[in-house]
């Protein structure tokens, strides 16, 4: 299903759901991200038995980690931190919220530093996210909003040991094979999943850019939430 008809289903709907870092506060999604939500949740059964199997890694990270009382912190990792890894973390914090599961912190960055590419702030847009930039330099700052009563998500390119990502007890879900490839360990990372996604880089100045960039977006959507629909609290 074309993104278009994603923002288009006349399905529109707004549920209360429980804030990720504070179990008794509660948030209400953005409307065409909740209209968003609801179509693909219908994708989980199209997700490929050997994605589920490294998705599930990370559900069982998460609930271990809620169960236990402590924090559960999700680093997503790529090459530049400016597509994919911004996806990732962006949308770990809205599933999160979505299914009301508590204590949960997601980061991303890259073996590199570059910028929150303004391709997929557009895709972010699209898909019902409001995204600000309050910063105006090569790398920029961008604030993403998926709830107005929720503290926005500070969203810019940094490296994965970047000061601002934790340094020990998280979870490094790499986005990208050459992400992968570069770090065989992740300093201080108690767990290390290869989840990798084709780049959208490579339609970027084509008829196809726009899809393309949607695509991704859906699909780490789709697999994120799915991961956050397996967490048993």
């Amino acid at each position: 299903m074309k993104l278009l008809h994603l923002l288009t289903f006349p399905f529109f709907v707004t549920t209360t759901i429980a804030f990720c870092n504070n179990p008794n506060k509660k948030v209400v999604l953005n409307e065409p991200l909740q209209t968003y939500i609801t179509v693909i949740k219908k994708d989980f059964a199209k997700i490929p038995k050997d994605r589920k199997k490294e998705l599930d890694k990370i559900a069982l990270f998460v609930q271990n980690k809620v169960k236990s009382g402590e924090q559960a912190q999700l680093t997503y990792i790529c090459t530049h931190n400016s597509r994919r890894s911004h996806f990732g973390q962006i949308w770990a914090a809205t599933a999160a919220a979505y299914y009301g599961i508590p204590n949960v912190k997601t980061y991303s960055g890259g073996t590199e530093s570059t910028a929150f590419n303004e391709r997929a702030v557009a895709a972010c847009k699209r898909a019902g996210f409001e995204v600000s930039k309050i910063s105006e330099d090569k790398n920029p700052i961008y604030e993403v909003k998926y709830a107005s009563d929720a503290e926005p998500l500070k969203a810019f390119s940094k490296k994965y040991d970047d000061s601002s990502n934790p340094q020990r007890d998280f979870c490094a879900i790499m986005t990208c094979s050459q992400a992968d490839a570069a770090c065989p360990n992740v300093k201080g990372a108690t767990a290390r999943i290869a989840i990798p996604y084709d780049d959208p880089k490579a339609f970027d100045g084509t008829p196809e850019e726009t899809a393309k960039y949607d695509e991704r977006c859906k699909q780490i959507a789709t697999e994120t939430l799915y991961v956050f629909s397996k967490v048993k609290i």
